[in-house]
């Protein structure tokens, strides 16, 4: 019985062992120095999408007349967009609620004195330029809360990629003056790790659209940044 007890225990300790087998062990390096080196890459990029939240709020006596009222401002603000040329792909429902309002006394159970609908859209807008008129144009359909905007870059993956060359760059510079400083040289590359990235998404604060526009809302995109953390680590001799 002893021995079967054993047999079992052997038979299962490789299973136990072959998930440390699979690891591959750093190189060890015995003919220099090893140096790791943390960069950010940066480029600069125009965004040409920005995503705005617009919403309708209404207020009834009842739930009822609440969303009624609220369902047909949202069809008069989706039908502007539309109008505006607004793809369906980019007219995204971002929240429906629906909550009752209470009436507070001191020593009394709160009063339902009516109910607050609304009823949230985020739209992506390709063209930056002609976002502010919309938003105006949304106002007078009757959009009473507007958030935003969001600037991003629709195709952000050739600018990361500018980002992440200026990043090994900036790592190979400095590597170079801490291995001069020291009176060594860079040899070679060991390795190149990516730490983190910004697409340039770049949220702003939030705008409240006013219940009648006097003037044309301006958005300016102004220039993002998109940048590229790395740990590059060298051989120094």
């Amino acid at each position: 019985m002893r021995y079967l007890a054993t047999a079992a225990a052997l038979a299962a300790l490789p299973l136990t062992l072959a998930p440390a087998a699979a690891q591959i062990a750093p190189p060890i390096i015995t003919d220099g120095a090893v140096l790791e080196v943390a960069a950010e890459g940066r480029t600069t990029r125009v965004p040409d999408v920005a995503t705005i939240r617009a919403g309708v709020v209404t207020q009834g006596a009842t739930a009822a007349a609440a969303l009624g009222e609220n369902a047909q401002r949202i069809a008069a603000v989706l039908d502007a967009l539309k109008r505006a040329g607004v793809a369906p792909r980019d007219i995204r429902t971002a929240n429906v609620g629906l909550s009752p309002q209470y009436r507070y006394a001191d020593g009394q159970a709160p009063v339902i004195t009516g109910y607050q609908a609304t009823n949230t859209v985020a739209i992506r807008f390709r063209d930056v330029a002609k976002a502010g008129a919309i938003l105006d144009t949304l106002v007078k359909q009757g959009a009473n809360q507007i958030d935003g905007p969001s600037l991003s870059i629709d195709q952000p993956d050739a600018a990361l990629d500018e980002a992440r060359a200026d990043a090994v760059k900036r790592a190979r510079a400095r590597a170079e003056l801490y291995a001069g400083a020291a009176g060594l040289s860079v040899s070679r590359i060991l390795s190149i790790s990516e730490n983190g990235q910004n697409d340039g998404s770049t949220p702003q604060p939030i705008l409240y659209a006013r219940a009648k526009a006097d003037a044309s809302t301006a958005i300016a995109a102004g220039e993002t940044d998109v940048t590229v953390t790395v740990n590059v680590r060298f051989l120094l001799k």
